[in-house]
């Protein structure tokens, strides 16, 4: 029996030390994109209030009649939720106030549309704005005529009104993202959504705001499983796809 038992044993013992290591991977997946951007961070206070901005990829299903901050219903099931958990959970001692206000097939002119009602008027201490990928990807599907300088000057104008609204208020700015070779993303994309990239990230460091570098993550990510993992069109995140971004917007919390 003993013989019997021992190769079971090592296989089962190989089995799980392969299944942690592969577990590990991921954090290590984040510090290594954030290593390669130098992006900033943001350190959190008590009190805090924190608005999760953008389109379908930071709306995910969230309940727009739905108010009160720290709703799991308001919230969503993506990104913001996940992060929004994390950050309830480990600052219990800061009475954070948790909001999403992200609104599927927005583009930057139409968070300007309801920037009072849907930011300005919770007056965040922290503010995320995930915002890009339909100023492009429209122009492609939906006859939307705008140009990466129109996102570039109608983003600089928003962040810039906002600074001044709220002064003081700490930015977080996450890149536009998309994994080649799935479904909606081909080589139209190519090279004109890069350009889009660029300008968040060039913003980003205009405005003193932290910067998350989702494009790198997502494609280190590719490393640990195919990029359908991780998206199923090459925009929208899977469920893994939005635990890895919400790991990449944590990593931008001190």
């Amino acid at each position: 029996m003993k013989n019997l038992f021992n190769p079971f044993r090592r296989r089962f013992i190989r089995k799980a030390s392969l299944g942690a290591a592969a577990s590990l991977a991921l954090p290590g997946i984040v510090s290594a994109a954030y290593a390669e951007t130098k992006a900033g961070k943001i350190t959190l206070a008590k009190d805090d209030v924190i608005l999760f901005q953008g389109d379908s990829i930071t709306d995910a299903g969230r309940k727009h009649d739905e108010a009160n901050p720290n709703s799991s219903s308001a919230l969503g099931g993506g990104y913001a939720f996940m992060a929004g958990s994390e950050l309830l959970y480990k600052h219990a001692d800061k009475n954070l106030k948790v909001y999403n206000k992200g609104i599927s097939g927005n583009k930057v002119y139409q968070l300007a549309e309801r920037w009072e009602a849907d930011c300005l008027a919770l007056k965040p201490n922290v503010l995320s704005v995930m915002i890009g990928v339909n100023d492009f990807w429209h122009t492609l599907t939906n006859n939307y005529t705008g140009t990466v300088d129109v996102y570039r000057k109608d983003l600089d104008a928003l962040l810039g009104a906002t600074k001044k609204a709220l002064p003081g208020i700490k930015l977080v700015i996450g890149e536009p993202f998309a994994v080649k070779g799935i479904k909606a993303v081909d080589d139209k994309w190519y090279p004109t959504f890069d350009a889009y990239r660029r300008a968040a990230k060039e913003l980003a460091a205009a405005h003193g705001a932290a910067f998350i570098p989702y494009q790198t993550v997502f494609d280190k990510a590719g490393q640990a499983a195919p990029g359908v993992y991780w998206t199923y069109d090459g925009v929208h995140p899977s469920l893994a796809g939005s635990q890895l971004m919400a790991h990449a917007w944590l990593a931008a919390v001190k």
